[in-house]
């Protein structure tokens, strides 16, 4: 029979695979773009991924904390510590810094007009993706704390 403990573990898992797989792609969803149809579709489906993202980081944080209530030694070690102090930061990097970077992306595919890319997408684009890919980063670390348990 499976404890309580073990269904959070497998939901925890699960929810990193779901939430921070899309994570990881969102990017190359729109480097590939050739015209404004094809940047606004393929942003269109950024967003699509961004609900699975948003779902599984609430459920890994839930589950990661109440793992730790079940497990009070989690709190002993460093990290624990450190990979919820990182998952807090990523956390915030939503809407601190991608989503004001996202918003002057999405007005600018809402009123471009033309098929043409304009030139200031790509600058509005590395400064979002940059960020990303620091995020990207610190998940990765995450998760090899998460497995390497290293203090």
């Amino acid at each position: 029979m499976v404890s309580f403990y073990e269904l959070l573990l497998f939901i925890h898992i699960f929810s990193a695979i779901l939430g921070m797989g899309p994570g990881f792609v969102m990017i190359l969803t729109v480097k590939n773009s050739n015209n404004m149809t094809e940047l606004r579709h393929a942003y269109k489906i950024r967003n699509r991924l961004h609900i699975f993202t948003m779902v599984g980081g609430t459920l890994l944080l839930i589950t990661g904390v109440w793992m730790g209530v079940l497990h009070t030694y989690l709190f002993t070690q460093g990290w624990y510590w450190l990979s919820l102090a990182l998952f807090l930061i990523a956390l915030a990097c939503g809407p601190f810094v991608l989503a004001p970077r996202s918003r002057l992306i999405k007005a600018l595919l809402n009123e471009h007009k033309g098929e043409e890319i304009p030139e200031s997408y790509a600058k509005l684009a590395n400064k979002l993706f940059f960020f990303e890919r620091i995020e990207n980063g610190i998940f990765l670390v995450i998760i090899a704390l998460m497995i390497l348990k290293p203090f």
